[in-house]
């Protein structure tokens, strides 16, 4: 692997990233006038919209029967619980202390592929889960009953955490024999089923608040176009040129990008615990990512 091509991967996979970052604040924009389900499913009609196109311009053929379950698997957690628990979750809590919650998702990605793989680690991999998961605890004991949290917005969060870890597990392993855009396209076709009905249903059954603010159409299209499409097209190109272990680290800036977003797109205020906390966490997951054993990266679109 060359220099060029690893920065290049790296770039990628931190675009994806950057993506990733803005969901929070726009799932709040969205909430402004769309149900928790519907912005879940609505997202994912948008995101289908443009796979079709996207499949049918690149005449990809139909998937192999043995990659029907994982993707299925992807998206359960990817279409369904991560957006809907977590739009549940921004309904009793800022998307500043959501952040911090989920900060320990690369973490959870990990122990969840370690324990599925039968993969190898070190003692030290296990005590950085550890201390993540400790720090998580003691922020939301503290902060749960108090302003910006409560413990039933943290049990969502978690909740939403780990469908979204599963996903990326196994969303990851079909990256080894098909592109990942292809991957996350297929994830939203397949559930078109569900939420194209459900959308409709929900929209003539009061999901939806009128008249429609602009944040929320933009949080709405934003979700669909970038959180749950595009953004994963850059995501898993990168760690196809850096390698799953090293584009994967790009991950730990989501959490302090998305504090930064909730501060100056959503005006919330970010105390000092909450920061204190982000950085323990992203510490973490940097100790518990440098100490895992390198994963074979998928191969190359």
């Amino acid at each position: 692997m060359t220099s060029v091509q690893e920065r290049r991967g790296l770039s990628l996979a931190l675009l994806g990233v950057l993506g990733f970052s803005f969901s929070l604040p726009w799932t709040v924009w969205a909430l402004e006038s769309f149900a928790p389900v519907l912005t879940a499913t609505g997202r994912a009609v948008i995101a289908a919209s443009l796979a079709i196109v996207v499949l049918l311009a690149r005449r990809v053929p139909w998937p192999q029967r043995h990659q029907v379950k994982p993707l299925l698997y992807t998206m359960t957690g990817a279409v369904f619980g991560w957006p809907i628990l977590i739009a549940l979750a921004l309904e009793r809590t800022t998307a500043a202390h959501a952040a911090v919650i989920a900060a320990v998702m690369p973490l959870v990605t990990a122990v969840i592929a370690v324990l599925r793989t039968h993969e190898r680690v070190s003692r030290q991999f296990w005590l950085a889960a550890a201390c993540g998961t400790a720090a998580l605890v003691v922020f939301a004991l503290l902060r749960g009953g108090g302003e910006g949290g409560s413990l039933t917005a943290d049990a969502l969060i978690a909740g939403a955490v780990v469908a979204s870890s599963w996903c990326y597990v196994e969303g990851a392993t079909l990256t080894k024999e098909m592109p990942g855009w292809q991957v996350i396209s297929w994830v939203v076709v397949f559930a078109l089923p569900i939420t194209l009905p459900v959308s409709v249903i929900l929209a003539a059954t009061g999901g939806v608040t009128t008249p429609v603010t602009l944040p929320a159409w933009f949080g709405m299209i934003m979700l669909g176009v970038v959180s749950l499409y595009l953004a994963f097209f850059a995501w898993y190109r990168g760690l196809s040129l850096a390698g799953v272990a090293r584009g994967a680290q790009t991950q730990q800036l989501q959490a302090p990008l998305t504090l930064v977003w909730s501060a100056l797109l959503l005006g919330e205020t970010i105390t000092i615990p909450t920061m204190v906390t982000a950085l323990v966490v992203v510490a973490c997951v940097a100790w518990a990512v440098r100490v895992r054993a390198p994963t074979t990266a998928p191969p190359e679109e």
